[in-house]
């Protein structure tokens, strides 16, 4: 099932590129420059990129900077917030988990092959200005350990908080064709970011606040967490 799918996502530029193969044809016994019309020359193409993925929402400028290298400027959010309660082994607590993923990015798109142009390189680097995951944790009930009885305020609550803050690289592949032939068009970005190494602090009340003392052993568990996942739709305005 795994090799199927593969071969599906490199067939799909493949496919891309193929779209133009009809003109191409009918053109073959003309002039050079009759047969260039079917590889579109994008140097100073400006379009609009609205997107939608694993790194959240965001947009793009795209600019041609030749015919087969564009770059983009762009942002994207990805605030994620929910709250719910855990029951385990007779123990039940309220938590809270706060995911906040924003960055500004700069791509280059790179054409391999002169009449593929539904498949690029991409490569460039973003700044992580929010990159953090914190996880709350709360008690509730009553509980009894020997002669003494406590509640979950008793206990207290336990704070974990993770933090990739900084410059990540950038490394992918676009498929589709980068800007639209006319008005619109749509591609996909699959890609990662390697992020920075990642800090970590634990704060824990009450009962709970030797826990403190674990956060160098979350730190050295997380230290290997940095390869970001991009899996983005986009979808393309041509403005020039």
């Amino acid at each position: 099932m795994k090799k199927r799918l593969l071969l599906m996502l490199f067939a799909l530029p493949l496919m891309a590129g193929a779209v133009t193969l009809p003109d191409s044809a009918s053109t073959a016994t003309g002039s050079n420059t009759n047969s260039n019309k079917t590889i579109p020359n994008y140097t100073n193409a400006l379009s609009l990129q609205l997107e939608a993925g694993t790194q959240g929402v965001g947009g793009d400028l795209r600019f041609g900077l030749s015919q087969r290298l564009s770059a983009r400027l762009g942002a994207n959010f990805a605030p994620i917030n929910t709250s719910n309660n855990l029951s385990f082994s007779g123990f039940t607590t309220d938590y809270t988990a706060d995911v906040k993923f924003s960055n500004v990015h700069l791509l280059l798109d790179l054409v391999p092959f002169k009449r593929i142009r539904g498949f690029r390189l991409v490569t460039g680097a973003a700044y992580l200005y929010q990159a953090s995951g914190a996880v709350t944790l709360s008690p509730t009930g009553n509980y009894t350990f020997g002669n003494y009885k406590v509640t979950g305020a008793d206990i207290g609550t336990l704070n974990m908080q993770v933090d990739w803050k900084g410059v990540a690289p950038y490394f992918g592949l676009g498929l589709f064709r980068g800007f639209p032939s006319h008005f619109f068009n749509f591609n996909l970005d699959l890609g990662t970011y390697y992020l920075t190494s990642p800090k970590t602090h634990i704060v824990g009340t009450n009962l709970l606040a030797d826990n403190n003392s674990l956060e160098p052993q979350f730190n050295e568990n997380l230290k290997d967490y940095r390869w970001m996942p991009v899996l983005q739709l986009n979808f393309n305005f041509r403005i020039k």
